[in-house]
């Protein structure tokens, strides 16, 4: 009988990774959710408390500034007291501040709910990706990683469903149970998630190797061990300060610029679809029906990247993705005046496309930054990734009224492009290597390091 054991990152996936995704997509899913259902009943709420234009606009944000500092202080927290802890009490935050609005009397009181809500949603996005990514063998990590972008969209549309159905059948006072209803798909995620292991790398990047055994041989089996898991028991101090220069410096540049340009053109026709289609002549129905269309092949081109992550490669997805939905958004932009058909064609054409870009938002991050501060590196994107979210919401409508739809998806067709020469300078090939080796800075794929040895080689 051989003695050579498969390495843990070459296993085969098993029902524990499977579960394990399931209860990680638990903060997209609650991130869709909760950014969305405000909208359902933010007319009911201004008629009850009286909210002015004013405070109507700082609720509709209040979750999304809270996801902004949400992300990098859980990221911080995650790295330092481990995985484990807190992928439970940020759920458990979630639900209590969920039932909080429940009594909410003033806009004051409902802005800082929602503001602490979103501080939780986002600390979730580095707990839950950074756990997920450190259990997951190295065929799998892409695919996985990368369909939690689903997760986003189901939350979304649970959160119309919901709030339509208890708006209808609830009464005057209807709004709130509606906004506490995160409640339940937070305590599903959290007693879910409960007896959930700590990962071993994360412990041995403590120096508790021995933990780090007992976690191992509990998932994978009695013959596996801390040596069959490709990553260093200690490694040279990491600190928040390493995200800010040498290699992981620049690794967290190019993870900004890359998750930036992907999400401010997807928010310019995502957010405002109906009156950018209606500003290129298409109206009514088929406004509306477009608008439809665009979400649903939204996530058929996600559902393709998925597909495609390991065959093409993280560098060339990322860069085919870019460089043909600016493409399209490109042509948009000088013939707005097309024909309804083509106009909507280069629209889908866009949603399809994009898909590469944006389900790389979710692998990239975890696969650049090593145990030490990869929470914190994954945070602090989440974190950044908002203001992009926040100028794409802003500019559009400015954008539109000021140049026009022509100029609107031209500004967002550069944005694009600038995105696909990023990625040509910086992006890495990571989908044949281990964790570790994805994350180390002598990493040799990424393209600017093999230039440098070419040209030392000469």
């Amino acid at each position: 009988m051989s003695n050579v054991k498969t390495s843990i990152e070459d296993v085969p996936l098993n029902s524990f990774h499977k579960k394990l995704a399931i209860y990680s997509a638990g903060g997209p899913f609650l991130d869709g959710y909760v950014l969305s259902i405000i909208g359902v009943v933010m007319i009911q709420i201004g008629a009850a408390l009286n909210i002015n234009a004013f405070w109507e606009g700082l609720i509709a944000a209040s979750a999304l500034i809270g996801v902004f500092f949400g992300g990098f202080v859980g990221g911080w927290f995650t790295d330092k007291f481990g995985r484990k802890v807190l992928y439970l009490v940020d759920l458990v935050a979630i639900i209590g501040f969920s039932v909080a609005q429940f009594w909410v009397e003033s806009a004051m009181a409902l802005f800082v709910w929602r503001l602490l809500i979103g501080v939780a949603v986002g600390a979730d996005y580095p707990i839950a990706t950074s756990l997920l990514a450190e259990f997951l063998p190295r065929k799998s990590r892409g695919p996985l990683l990368s369909s939690l972008i689903f997760m986003w969209l189901l939350g979304a549309a649970v959160a119309y469903a919901v709030g339509e159905l208890m708006l209808r059948y609830g009464g005057p006072e209807a709004w709130r149970w509606v906004l506490a209803s995160a409640i339940v798909p937070g305590v599903l995620f959290l007693m879910a998630r409960a007896g959930t292991p700590e990962s071993p790398r994360w412990l041995l990047s403590k120096g508790r190797k021995a933990e780090a055994d007992a976690v191992i041989k509990k998932v994978y089996g009695p013959e596996y061990s801390v040596a069959d898991l490709p990553e260093p028991e200690s490694s040279k101090k990491l600190t928040v300060s390493s995200l800010f220069h040498s290699g992981y410096g620049k690794r967290m540049v190019f993870v900004t610029l890359f998750w930036t340009c992907a999400i401010i053109p997807l928010f310019a026709v995502y957010t405002f679809a109906p009156k950018v289609l209606q500003a290129l002549k298409l109206e009514g129905d088929m406004a509306s029906w477009g608008s439809v269309a665009i979400t649903a092949f939204m996530a058929l081109g996600c559902l393709l990247a998925v597909k495609l992550i390991n065959v093409m490669g993280r560098r060339n997805m990322l860069i085919h993705s870019f460089l043909w939905s600016g493409l399209c958004l490109l042509l948009l932009g000088i013939f707005p005046d097309s024909s309804p058909t083509l106009v909507l064609a280069l629209f889908v054409g866009y949603a399809i496309t994009t898909g590469g870009a944006q389900v790389l938002e979710y692998v990239y991050p975890n696969e650049l930054f090593p145990t030490e501060i990869r929470a914190t590196a994954n945070g602090l994107a989440t974190s950044l990734s908002r203001i992009g979210t926040a100028l794409g919401i802003y500019l559009v409508p400015v954008s539109l009224e000021n140049f026009g739809v022509g100029g609107t998806m031209i500004f967002a067709a550069v944005i694009c492009l600038i995105g696909a020469l990023v990625a040509i300078l910086m992006a890495p090939e990571t989908g044949t290597q281990d964790l570790h080796q994805a994350a180390s800075i002598d990493n040799l794929s990424e393209p600017q390091r093999s230039s440098r040895r070419q040209s030392a080689a000469r």
